[in-house]
């Protein structure tokens, strides 16, 4: 969590100590998604209604969403979710036992939330694909006993500790996302002038042309396949990675995987998050002060 660094950083909006947070988070996504690789998929889990446990407790959701609201909630009490990147995915929260911290006014005042989309994609799209080594080694070791059939796939019991891994994964990649809101409140102030029309018209298209930088886009995209095709690989006893082992079968992630994760969700939903944001910059300001920002 950040939030005493919101009060003693000097400028929270700049765009380079953002970076270095969204950087950071590119290691911390990684490491958890090859953890959560060891386990198999456990589809289970994420099955609203499939535990008769839950619902002896008039749970009605999933493993994964019991878990969240369990882990949440006494988040919630140690006051996570008053720092401004913060965002459960659980509503109807407890308050903090703590007293809250004094933040400075970072974003403009807003609702966008989007673990909802986070949620549903992470468990219908990613578990899928980066369990299907650990589902597939499974499925064999359960043929050698004579299982087989539908009760030889994907199901290895480990339910515990593949939500656990899940919620730190959903946590980091909400974390990342909702990042983007620093992104355009940093972008807006330092230039409002080229904002304000297209807000006020509104023009999605061209506020997420103001955002977007292809070349950065690319680079990252670059910077994490190198990142998780160096930490999918194998050592050696002493220590020295075991060349190309990621390529050969045992590798300990889905390096492609990692990288779809980032092109085809993470930064689609992160650019929704920026623009939605910007959308309702202007909201509750007076007319005057949209005429001082837009001159």
């Amino acid at each position: 969590m950040l939030s005493q660094n919101f009060i003693l950083e000097k400028d929270p909006l700049s765009l380079e100590r953002i970076r270095q947070i969204l950087v950071r988070l590119e290691d911390t996504i990684i490491f958890d998604l090859i953890e959560r690789a060891q386990f198999a998929h456990n589809p289970r889990i994420y099955i609203r209604g499939s535990f008769q446990e839950l619902r002896d407790v008039e749970f009605d959701g999933s493993w994964l969403e019991w878990f969240l609201k369990e882990i949440e909630t006494f988040h919630a009490r140690a006051r996570r979710y008053t720092s401004p990147d913060e965002y459960p995915f659980t509503s109807n929260l407890p308050v903090p036992v703590l007293l809250p911290l004094a933040f400075p006014k970072i974003l403009h005042q807003n609702t966008i939330n989007a673990n909802p989309s986070i949620l549903s994609f992470y468990t219908r799209s990613i578990v899928p694909r980066i369990t299907r080594r650990a589902t597939l080694a499974l499925a064999a070791i359960k043929r050698s006993n004579g299982i087989i059939g539908d009760e030889e796939y994907e199901d290895d019991g480990n339910y515990g500790s593949a939500a656990t891994i899940d919620v730190e994964v959903l946590q980091a990649i909400s974390k990342r996302v909702h990042y983007g809101k620093f992104v355009s409140e940093s972008k807006f102030l330092a230039n409002p002038a080229a904002f304000v029309p297209h807000i006020l018209t509104p023009n999605p298209a061209a506020l997420e042309a103001l955002v977007t930088k292809p070349e950065v886009e690319r680079k990252l995209l670059q910077r994490l396949r190198k990142k998780a095709a160096t930490y999918a690989q194998e050592f050696s006893a002493d220590g020295d990675a075991i060349v190309n082992s990621h390529l050969n079968g045992s590798a300990k992630i889905d390096v492609d995987g990692v990288v779809e994760l980032y092109e085809s969700y993470i930064i689609p939903l992160t650019k929704e998050v920026e623009v939605d944001y910007l959308l309702h910059r202007l909201d509750g300001l007076s007319q005057e002060e949209i005429d001082a920002l837009a001159a």
